[in-house]
C-alpha cells in the first residue's frame, strides 16, 4: 500500500450492476484489496444497491463529479461510456482501468496483462486498458513461448462462451435450452442465430477484410501487449453454447525447436497458469471446471508437425474473472505496489 494512502483507497466501479462489474466488486473483496470506500456507479441508479464487505452500497448515477476524490476506478460499462467518462476521471487524478475496447489500441494508453507486461503501467497517463477476454488468456502462454523459443506465427480458434456478450446473453442461452427441451424451435434475442443449436462463427461485426472485430482484437491486442507489432497471427472467433469460460485451440510456429515437455515447463513457470495435461486420464482443461477460478488452464500440449518448430495446445479460462474482472483488480494491485496511484502524470 502506498504511504500516502495508509487507510486504503477510494475505489469506484462503473457498471457496478453488470456481470463483470459485480464480479469486479466480488474480486476486490476476495483479494482483500485495500478499499477505504467503494463508489458504485451505473448509467442509471434505479434505487439499486450492491453488497460489499457485508454492507449495502447504493448505486449512483454516473456524472463527471462522481470521480472527485476517487483514487482508482474500474470501468465495465461499454465503449461509449468509457470514452465519455475516463478522461473526466483521469482529469480528477483518478487512475482508470477500463474493460471496454475504447482505449486498447490508443498508443498513449497501456494495454496490460498483469503477469506479462506490468512495466507498461509506468507510462500510464491516467487511463489503462484491460484486454479483450480472448486475448487475455492467450497472451501469457505466447509470452512463455516467446521467451523459451521465439514466436514466428500464431493461429488461434476461439470457442467463446455466451457470457462474453453479457448477462442477458446467458439468460438467452438458458431460454433457448428450455425451448429445445420442450420440443420447440429456439430463437435468440442476443445473437443472429440460436447458439444452442449451432456454434456461430461470428463474434462482433464483420470488417472489410472478412474478419470480425473480435478476431481483429485478438491479433492487434496480442501484438501490442507482447511488444511484437509484426507478429504473424490469425484468429477465428466462434460463439459456442457454453455459459461461462472461453476455450481456444492454438497452433504456434516457433523460431527454435521446443519439445512439448519443455513447452509445459515454460507454461507452468508463468504466474497464473496451470498445466492440466494427462491424455491417458482424460485430463485436459474444461470450461465447466474453470468457472470461478482466476487461473489460465492449458493442456493438449503437443508438437505441430505441419511446421518446422510447431507447438499446439488448448487453453481455457473464466472469461468473466481473469478474462475481465480479476485482471483489472490485479492491475490495481500493481498500481499500488508500484506507487503509481496519483502519479505525477495525472492532470489534477
Amino acid at each position: 500500500m502506498g504511504s500516502s494512502h495508509p487507510d486504503g483507497f477510494v475505489v469506484a466501479v462503473l457498471g457496478a450492476t453488470g456481470l463483470v462489474g459485480r464480479t469486479m466488486i466480488t474480486v476486490l473483496e476476495e483479494r482483500s484489496f485495500p478499499v477505504r470506500k467503494l463508489v458504485a456507479l451505473a448509467a442509471s441508479s434505479g434505487d439499486r444497491t450492491i453488497r460489499f464487505k457485508g454492507q449495502e452500497v447504493p448505486v449512483e448515477q454516473v456524472r463527471p463529479e462522481s470521480f472527485a476524490g476517487v483514487d482508482i476506478a474500474l470501468f465495465s460499462a461499454g465503449g461509449s461510456t468509457s470514452l465519455m467518462y475516463a478522461p473526466e476521471a483521469a482529469a480528477r487524478g483518478c487512475a482508470v482501468i477500463d474493460n471496454s475496447s475504447a482505449w486498447r489500441m490508443d498508443p498513449a494508453v497501456p494495454l496490460v496483462v498483469s503477469q506479462v507486461n506490468p512495466s507498461a503501467l509506468l507510462d500510464h497517463d491516467g487511463i489503462i486498458a484491460n484486454p479483450n477476454c480472448s486475448t487475455m488468456q492467450l497472451v501469457p502462454l505466447l509470452k512463455a513461448l516467446e521467451d523459451a523459443a521465439g514466436l514466428r506465427r500464431v493461429v488461434v480458434a476461439t470457442y467463446q462462451s455466451v457470457s462474453g456478450a453479457g448477462g442477458k446473453a446467458v439468460q438467452d442461452l438458458q431460454q433457448q435450452r428450455e425451448t429445445l427441451v420442450r420440443g420447440g424451435q429456439p430463437i435468440s434475442t442476443q445473437f443472429p442465430h440460436a447458439v444452442v443449436s449451432s456454434p456461430i462463427p461470428a463474434i462482433d461485426v464483420f470488417l472489410s477484410d472478412g474478419s470480425t472485430k473480435e478476431e481483429s482484437k485478438v491479433v492487434h491486442e496480442s501484438r501490442k501487449i507482447l511488444g511484437m507489432p509484426s507478429l504473424k497471427i490469425a484468429a477465428t472467433a466462434v460463439r459456442v453454447p457454453v455459459e461461462r469460460s472461453h476455450s481456444e485451440a492454438v497452433h504456434v510456429e516457433l523460431s527454435q525447436p521446443l519439445t512439448p515437455q519443455e513447452a509445459r515447463k515454460a507454461f507452468a513457470a508463468m504466474p497464473g497458469v496451470t498445466v492440466l495435461d494427462d491424455p491417458a486420464g482424460h485430463l485436459y482443461p474444461l470450461a465447466a471446471s474453470s468457472v470461478g477460478s482466476d487461473e489460465i488452464f492449458v493442456g493438449r500440449v503437443r508438437s505441430d508437425q505441419s511446421v518446422e518448430h510447431g507447438i499446439a495446445f488448448w487453453v481455457v479460462s473464466d472469461n468473466v474473472r481473469k478474462g475481465a474482472a480479476t485482471n483489472a483488480v490485479q492491475i490495481a494491485e500493481l498500481l499500488v505496489e508500484m506507487d503509481l496511484v496519483h502519479g505525477a502524470r495525472h492532470v489534477v
